[in-house]
């Protein structure tokens, strides 16, 4: 038996830590001068003749998309077990909440620190950036979903922004990667972080909450809705953050065809695995959405509209056949316990993602590129003015790797810490339950008003 009791410790997580980000934000955190009083001044200094070309009105729709994904795509796509919808939709809404703000100051120490001031100066692009650092804490939690307490997701969610801030400082500006939609820096590293942390956290005894752990009716259908939003705003969220003009134009119109191209073989693997063609709607709300997560890193290149038509054919296939064969067979044989199939959504189309990246970048010329679109694409300047293409593609399948090992290693260290039984996790028998941390009164309300009427009858 465990005590899931968790009225001091949740609490005392949530108010100390909201009152530590109020005096950080307090010593550190200040408008920049887009987002400043001072604008009027600014405009005047860099000769600016409107408000318009404030970043605001370029990168807000995106950060719009962006944030609906994060909070109603990841949220509602939790939904989908029977009895944890109100963990799957209502946790995610809290660790997002806290890791926002986490991820600004992080982000803003490694990126966008001021030397001179000692001061971090945001604007509306490091909203984008810290819902992107939240969303690698959001794929962790798809592998741990019903199995872990809130105590334990706010540190899973600590621990997970840090990490991801380092690794991405390694990977964009030390070894100078491309990754537009994170392929690397966001899907591989979260998949993979979630995945180390839920094989640590082994539970051998998981098969007594078997009956919870599937979906019925209204549980998929709800899940479905995040699927959606997920795969409608997914162009967004490869775009949001590339520099305006072709490139984002580009990411956004590869995105799309990838995701389009994935929907089709994931329904023809679904169908094809079934006896007489039925599909399976685990298979329809994850791997229709992993061409997205693939075409990540390329996303800003060349790739070509018929390249990211392939892209998502593969990955649908790919993606799929995980959750077909090697779910099973990580449970089985790994003692791997993957809630939500992030290895088949994430983790592995995250990486393809980051190789598919290197190999278009070490494919690029001038031919195709021309000079200066080489140089704007790939941030050919400074100190890498002299990196030739096939430098380049090295970097970025380094760069994957480091994702991954920050990932495993991150996720294997952040595992064990929570095997100490201070968190108020659930027992094996009592998990994917709602029941354990919510109040569920509508639930409890039918109970009663079916006994009552049976005692009437």
């Amino acid at each position: 038996a465990k005590n899931t009791n968790v009225r001091v410790s949740l609490p005392a997580v949530c108010f100390v830590w909201q009152i530590a980000m109020i005096v950080l934000f307090g010593v550190f955190i200040r408008y920049n001068p887009e987002s400043d009083a001072h604008w009027v001044e600014h405009m005047r200094t860099e000769n600016i003749s409107s408000d318009i070309e404030n970043d605001f009105y370029y990168r807000y729709p995106s950060f719009q998309d962006v944030h609906v994904m994060i909070f109603v795509g990841f949220g509602f796509l939790m939904t989908f077990l029977k009895r944890y919808s109100f963990g799957g939709v209502g946790f995610n809404f809290l660790i997002a909440s806290f890791g926002l703000q986490w991820a600004l100051l992080m982000q803003g120490w490694f990126h966008f620190l001021d030397h001179s001031t000692g001061k971090i100066y945001i604007g509306v692009e490091n909203l984008i950036n810290a819902d992107f650092c939240c969303a690698g804490s959001l794929i962790a939690y798809g592998a741990l979903l019903g199995k872990v307490s809130p105590v334990q997701l706010m540190v899973v969610t600590l621990f997970g922004v840090t990490l991801f801030a380092v690794e991405e400082y390694i990977i964009l500006h030390l070894l100078h990667c491309r990754d537009a939609g994170g392929s690397m820096v966001i899907h591989a590293f979260g998949g993979y972080y979630g995945l180390a942390i839920s094989w640590v956290l082994y539970r051998p005894n998981l098969h007594l909450s078997k009956r919870l752990n599937g979906s019925v009716y209204h549980s998929d259908v709800f899940a479905m809705i995040g699927t959606l939003f997920l795969w409608m705003f997914w162009p967004s969220f490869n775009s949001a953050i590339t520099d305006h003009g072709d490139g984002q134009h580009r990411a956004a119109i590869n995105t799309y065809l990838a995701l389009a191209s994935t929907v089709l073989t994931t329904v023809a693997i679904s169908s094809m695995s079934q006896k007489k063609g039925k599909l399976d709607m685990v298979h329809i709300q994850n791997a229709t959405l992993a061409g997205g997560v693939a075409m990540g890193t390329a996303a800003e290149f060349m790739i070509s509209p018929y390249g990211s038509l392939i892209v998502g054919f593969c990955t649908g296939i790919i993606s799929t056949f995980g959750y077909l064969f090697v779910t099973p067979f990580l449970e089985n044989k790994l003692k791997l316990q993957d809630t939500c199939g992030v290895h088949n959504l994430h983790a592995v189309p995250g990486m393809l993602g980051g190789f598919i990246g290197a190999i278009v970048a070490a494919a690029a010329s001038e031919e195709v590129y021309s000079r200066e679109g080489l140089i704007d694409v790939f941030d050919f300047e400074g100190k890498h003015a002299n990196r030739t293409v096939g430098t380049q593609g090295g970097y970025q399948a380094a760069g994957t790797c480091v994702a991954i090992a920050f990932g495993l290693v991150g996720g294997a260290i952040v595992g064990f810490i929570l095997k100490f039984p201070i968190w108020g996790d659930p027992a094996d028998d009592n998990c994917y339950d709602d029941e354990v941390y919510w109040e569920v009164r509508l639930l409890i309300e039918l109970n009663e008003s079916f006994c009552l009427n049976c005692i009437h009858f």
